[in-house]
């Protein structure tokens, strides 16, 4: 499932540079509106959190159901805040906007879920002194 999580921030980030070129772009005819903006770099930091916590979950050997709900909660949250922003403000579809608070706590739990793993398992020690992160 780290697959997934780096993989989604890659393709996050390379999404969110294609949005920074179209919003400069804009920027000839006045510039780009706000909540654009504000998806944007919601998008771009997720990402680089995406990638740094699929490195996380390697080193410090996060396993079963527990990288499982990291991963899918994350990765879900990444995507689903920053579109649910541009979707209900582009489109005027503004009670999508309300969904914004859901993919927040999707991301709330995953973080909660591995400050939980580090607080009580062998992670608090440290990370593994040998060896590399798997290459799944």
């Amino acid at each position: 499932m780290t697959r997934v999580l780096k993989t989604s921030g890659f393709l996050g980030l390379a999404v969110m540079m294609v949005v920074g070129l179209y919003q400069h772009s804009l920027s000839a005819s006045g510039g780009a509106p706000s909540w654009m903006v504000g998806g944007h770099a919601h998008l771009g930091v997720l990402s680089i959190m995406a990638v740094a916590l699929g490195v996380v979950v390697d080193v410090y050997d996060v396993a079963g159901r527990l990288r499982t709900a990291v991963s899918g909660l994350y990765v879900a949250g990444q995507w689903l805040l920053p579109v649910s922003l541009w979707v209900g403000v582009g489109f005027e579809l503004f009670p999508l906007l309300a969904t914004i608070y859901l993919w927040g706590l999707f991301l709330l739990v995953a973080m909660l879920l591995m400050a939980y793993h580090f607080a009580t398992g062998d992670a608090a020690t440290g990370p593994p002194t040998a060896g590399v992160p798997a290459d799944d």
